[in-house]
């Protein structure tokens, strides 16, 4: 006897589960990641701890790759003043709710800083065990590790080579890409983000008519129930007024109309009252 039964519609491996994207707007993605990581507004409101760094982006020395060591890779963070991103990811560990915990998801962390490289020579061994440590070539970079969960601002550290390699990878606003054939930089549609220096500039605000105080609008007084304000009915039905002193009229007709009633007279309370 089966109790349980099968469940309705099951899912197979077979499902669409990626969707297409366009080439283009894959590699738009990745330069507008890596344009967001270099503003420290957007990588603090992502949660990274750079108070104390020197500067964004943060670029160190090739001499770097050259790490086979966990403790040469800690002893730089330290010297960079980058560890206590680190120190965060590993005080953020906790245990996962939910049966996530059966399925080799048991603890869920934060993301911690992303190392770029430009050749591995030991780097990606050295970075491979401190928590929440990601390392990436490159020619490789990923959306998912320059932007986890779709936010902007991952904290990242480059290599000097890798750094010098971005205009070789991605191009420029002039020079196309080497390794994208024909790619070029995607070009700002203004030059000046400030929108508000814009709108108060000397040439804007000359151009604009100046502030007429002649057509500004009233506030709009709130709208009355007519069913309950005799005047706004008034102005909707004017021949309601007339009705209504109708009314009022007969209501008082009929009150004059109405006998009192008669006392009773005294031979009918002699009898009524007799021995």
């Amino acid at each position: 006897m089966c109790r349980g039964g099968r469940m309705f519609a099951p899912t197979k491996t077979f499902r669409r589960w990626h969707v297409k994207v366009n080439q283009n707007q894959r590699r738009f993605a990745v330069v507008s990641a890596l344009a967001a990581s270099a503003l420290p507004s957007l990588v603090l409101a992502r949660g990274h701890r750079i108070e104390e760094i020197a500067e964004v982006p943060l670029v160190t020395s090739s001499a770097a790759e050259s790490f086979t060591k966990t403790k040469e890779a800690v002893t730089l963070l330290k010297a960079l003043n980058a560890y206590g991103d680190v120190t965060k990811v590993s005080n953020s560990r906790t245990l996962r709710s939910g049966k996530g915990k059966w399925r080799n998801r048991r603890h869920r962390q934060r993301r911690g800083p992303l190392i770029v490289y430009g050749e591995d020579k030991g780097i990606v061994r050295a970075f491979r065990n401190l928590p929440g440590v990601e390392v990436v070539n490159v020619r490789r970079l990923n959306l998912l590790q320059l932007a986890p969960g779709g936010h902007l601002g991952r904290f990242i550290i480059w290599t000097e080579s890798a750094f010098g390699l971005l205009d070789e990878v991605f191009g420029t606003f002039d020079k196309a890409s080497v390794q994208k054939k024909d790619y070029l930089l995607p070009t700002a549609k203004i030059s000046n983000p400030d929108i508000t220096r814009l709108i108060n500039s000397e040439e804007i605000q000359a151009a604009v008519r100046p502030i007429s105080e002649a057509h500004t609008r009233l506030s709009r007084a709130p709208r009355k129930n007519p069913l309950v304000n005799k005047t706004a009915l008034f102005r909707l039905n004017p021949y309601a007024r007339v009705l209504r002193k109708q009314e009022l009229l007969r209501q008082q007709g009929s009150q004059k109309k109405a006998k009192k009633p008669k006392a009773a007279s005294e031979k009918f309370l002699s009898t009524l009252f007799a021995p």
